[in-house]
Order: structure tokens, then sequence, then C-alpha cells
């Protein structure tokens, strides 16, 4: 574990860029950035369009450390480069900005009221290429759409059996089991949640580090008790559909907790835009988040 790292991540004012989309979501985030499907004609085209888009967002001059603390790879982002170096590596020798890497692998069919995540083949080889790119953490993603206590059981067992073989590799991952914002009993499914949580967390060993991305709570502050854990580096939270102005008002009733935005971040980016325009666009939504995050 980069213990520089670590505490830039424990400590500094900030949030994180989520530039994880993946396979099933990227034609999404292509469109919302003004290209639809048109554009490409293979598979590998189309991830390279991303690609391109990501790398225009990092290499922007409103994309810089003072504001961001962390960003999320797509593991195929990981893997190509960005003037030369690795995406990760660009980030934290250029940027300063930590890199993390998703590797969960998609949803599985809703049982019990969640989505677990589906099994994650070459699990050791993936984290060991994680290292060798000199990524700091992983982000793993699960869906709770109901009140089902036996199903937010499953989901936070699930997490931190995947958590600790993240540890194990010297990694510190971010369990991300996100509350549909539309769930219908919200609060009470992360009253749920927090409590297996919190009983997973005593299952750590004392040297292990974790983050948590979660639902920004129905209640205010919910989630403090977590914060104050020494396992825990951080708690962000996920834009979870909300619009940017939304999550942001939602967010900064929230002492402590900091974005983790994807969509939101990228809200109001556009091919088409001059790289003036692309900056300023971005340079607005980067200050909006950060200082929702930091009040």
């Amino acid at each position: 574990m980069n213990k520089e790292m670590l505490d830039r991540m424990s400590n500094a004012p900030g949030f994180i860029a989520a530039l994880d989309q993946s396979g099933g979501s990227t034609p999404k985030a292509l469109k919302a950035y003004g290209l639809d499907e048109s554009a490409w004609s293979t598979e590998e085209e189309m991830f390279d369009l991303v690609h391109a888009m990501r790398t225009r967002i990092i290499k922007s001059p409103s994309f810089t450390s003072e504001k961001i603390l962390g960003a999320i790879l797509f593991e195929m982002t990981m893997d190509r480069t960005i003037d030369g170096k690795y995406s990760s590596e660009y980030l934290w020798e250029e940027k300063g900005i930590v890199p993390f890497l998703k590797i969960d692998k998609g949803l599985a069919e809703l049982e019990n009221g969640v989505q677990l995540m589906k099994p994650i083949p070459g699990l050791d080889e993936l984290l060991a290429r994680a290292n060798e790119r000199h990524i700091f953490g992983t982000k793993e993603r699960s869906v709770i759409k109901e009140l089902n206590e036996e199903g937010i059981k499953k989901i936070v067992e699930q997490q931190f059996d995947l958590a600790k073989k993240v540890c194990a590799a010297g990694l510190v991952p971010i369990i991300e089991p996100e509350v549909d914002i539309h769930c219908p009993d919200k609060a009470e499914a992360e009253a749920v949640l927090k409590k297996y949580l919190k009983a997973c967390l005593d299952t750590l060993k004392d040297t292990d580090k974790v983050m948590f991305k979660l639902t920004i709570p129905t209640v205010e502050n919910f989630y403090a008790d977590l914060m104050e854990d020494d396992r825990v580096v951080r708690v962000v939270a996920l834009s979870g559909g909300y619009s940017r102005e939304l999550a942001n008002e939602l967010l900064a009733k929230n002492h402590g907790l900091i974005a983790s935005f994807s969509r939101a971040l990228a809200e109001g980016l556009c091919a088409q835009m001059t790289d003036e325009e692309f900056n300023a666009t971005l340079g607005e939504s980067v200050n909006s988040i950060f200082e929702a995050s930091v009040k």
C-alpha cells in the first residue's frame, strides 16, 4: 500500500472522480457526451472513443489534485496509455491523483430485493496487474432495490469476502452496496445496511483499510459513525441518478461525506465543445462538487 496515497485519501480535501463506465454503460456515457452509435462501427472503436473522452477529462487543466483526490478507472482504461504512460501512472505521476480500479463484472439478476455481484474470474491476476500499474485501491458495486434483510445481509457479506481478498493483495477496496434512490423504504434499508456494515467491519484485521461508496442517506449524517472507525479511510457518496445540482445539495448536508460522482461529474460535457468550452464546463462541475464535498 502506497503510504503517500493513503495519507492523501485519508486527510486531504476533495472528492473522487468516477471514470469507470464499462461495456454496458459505455454507449449511454458516449451519448451523453454527444456521440451516438453512428460514431462507431465496432466495439473496439467505441472503447477508443470512451478512452479519448476520459483522456480529455484527465488532461484538462480543470482536472487537478487541488480538488480531486482520486479517480476510478475501468480495467481497459488502466491498460491503456495517456501520453505514453499507463493511465493510472499518468494520474499519479503527472496529476497527483490517486488511481482506483473497478473490478466487479456487473450485477447478477434481482433476488431477495438485491443484485449481487457476478463472479469475478481471474481476480488474483487482475489484482496483481493492478499492483503493477500502481493502483491504490479497487471499487466493486452491488445494488439494494428493496428492504429485504436477507438480501442486504448477503450483499454485505459478499462485499466483505471480496474486500478481504483485495486487502490481502495490498490494495484498499471501495465497498459499494448502493441503495437505489427509488427504493420504497430507503431509510429503513439504509439502517439495515449500516447494521451489517458495522458487523462485518469487526471481522477485518486491524491492519486492513477499506472505504465505502454509499448512496447519499435519507437521514443526514447517518454514516458519521462509520467515518470514525480506524479501518475506514473514507466514506464517499455516489450520485445515484440525481442531477448534479440535487446530488450536491444533498451531499452538502452530510458532514465528512465526499463525492464519488460519475455521470454527475461529466454532466454538460460534449465532444463537439472547443477545449476552452470543455475546460470551463468541467471546471464548473469540479468546483461545485468540491464545494459540496468539503462542507
